[in-house]
């Protein structure tokens, strides 16, 4: 874990033609500018409500987002900005670069997807391009392009798109590994207004000659710090190269490592940066607990722990794959029903896995931090550190699984004697309250 090797690759140079001189006005749509400047405190994510808003907090009409947007907005459940969603979407509107600081299960996706699809309705495509039908060796026009590090969040994103877009009439394309190439293809001939993809995958694409992004007006990274530890920094700026020089730039990540930061001076112009204070403290309605055990103990203390306090969805997050596959073996022979999710399985076995965790037919899934990164589970009410992460924000990234949508939810860390100086920094860096408990 960490971000040690990621942060000393070199980062090729981008040059001079290629570089994203351009001015914020030359992004500007017909959408009204709101205000910049909003309150993040008071804001909370709904349904269900943890918090009653002060009456001065923005509504998504008072961010700038039209009618047509609203009704989507409304339909997908959400009452009040989150403090994310509050302080991206005006910015956004107002086709500036930002760079945000956003934790799990702050509403980021809709942050950047509500103003992305107003953006496109305000300029849509010529209506001779939406006549086209897909033709053998031309490649698809993408306008909106959506780089994530996984293939399970890239496809999650996907389908938060289309509720936010819902009716919009606009083509929303997925580029992802471990699926048939030739069936994206046929697809992706017909180009994307929005087109969510792993890294790997379009590249692979575009040597292909499937599709182009000269005409691409906006590329967002989602998740930039997992794409980065994830080794994608130079397919990342191969992407980048092939966009038109104008474009829009928006970069999400959970923590900010000198990689993130260094990748955002080459990528991004003229940034706002955006972090709401949630974004560095743990998640309200969380109860923070740690067991001091032995390492050699700990399966057998989680075990003795599941079977006495019987809690109904569990995540577990190990730092490696090899871990997670012990941890997942070890709860099975104990009568407990777990399953590993990384990145050494196929697809389709995550894609099960996964599915049966969200029906609750799995009661814990066994997880890397890699592999569980955006994806968004109602319900979970534990969270398990079997290993203590090494960065205090990977800490407050997995416990922010639990406690979602105004619920509550525990956090659990199996500490070993030779991990404390990693949980003592979690606690000094979060002020963190962490309780320690008799794991016997």
């Amino acid at each position: 874990m960490g971000y040690r090797a990621c942060s000393s690759r070199h980062l090729p140079s981008i040059p001079a033609d290629r570089q994203c001189h351009r001015p914020a006005a030359e992004h500007s749509l017909s959408s009204p500018r709101p205000p910049h400047t909003v309150s993040p405190h008071t804001m909370t994510n709904v349904p269900p409500p943890a918090d009653t808003p002060s009456p001065d907090a923005p509504s998504f009409a008072q961010l700038g987002l039209q009618p047509r947007i609203l009704a989507n907005v409304a339909r997908a459940g959400y009452a009040t900005p989150s403090p994310i969603q509050a302080l991206a979407i005006p910015p956004i509107l107002a086709g500036k670069d930002i760079e945000a600081l956003s934790r799990t299960g702050s509403g980021k996706t809709a942050a950047f997807a509500l103003p992305l699809v107003q953006r496109l309705l305000a300029a849509p495509r010529p209506a001779t391009d939406d006549q086209k039908a897909p033709q053998e060796g031309v490649p698809g026009v993408v306008r909106t392009l959506i780089l994530s590090p996984t293939r399970e969040l890239a496809s999650q994103t996907a389908n938060a798109i289309r509720t936010c877009a819902h009716g919009c009439q606009l083509m929303i394309g997925l580029a992802i590994g471990g699926v048939p190439k030739d069936r994206q293809t046929r697809t992706l001939r017909g180009g994307a207004d929005i087109l969510v993809a792993t890294p790997g995958r379009l590249l692979d694409h575009l040597t292909d000659g499937t599709i182009a992004l000269d005409e691409t007006t906006c590329l967002v990274l989602d998740e930039a710090d997992r794409m980065l530890e994830l080794g994608f920094v130079e397919d990342i700026q191969t992407i980048a190269e092939r966009l038109p020089t104008r474009h829009q730039t928006l970069l999400f990540s959970a923590t900010m490592p000198p990689a993130v930061a260094t990748l955002a001076r080459r990528l991004l112009h003229r940034p706002l940066h955006v972090a709401p204070p949630e974004a560095t403290s743990p998640p309200p309605r969380i109860r923070q607990q740690v067991a001091f055990v032995a390492a050699a103990r700990k399966n057998a203390t989680l075990i003795a722990l599941l079977k006495r306090d019987t809690p109904d969805r569990v995540m577990v997050f190990t730092r490696t794959k090899q871990a997670s596959d012990s941890v997942a073996r070890a709860l099975e022979s104990a009568g407990l029903s777990a399953a590993a999710l990384h990145g050494d399985h196929s697809q389709a076995r995550r894609d099960r896995t996964l599915a049966t965790f969200r029906r609750g037919t799995l009661r814990v899934l066994v997880a890397t931090d890699v592999m569980a990164r955006g994806i968004d589970i109602e319900d979970v009410t534990l969270v398990v550190n079997f290993d203590i992460p090494e960065q205090p924000e990977t800490y407050i990234h997995r416990i922010g699984r639990t406690a979602r949508a105004g619920r509550r939810g525990t956090a659990l860390s199996l500490c070993a004697p030779e991990e404390r100086q990693l949980l003592r920094e979690i606690e000094r860096q979060t002020s963190a309250r962490i309780t320690a408990i008799d794991p016997s």
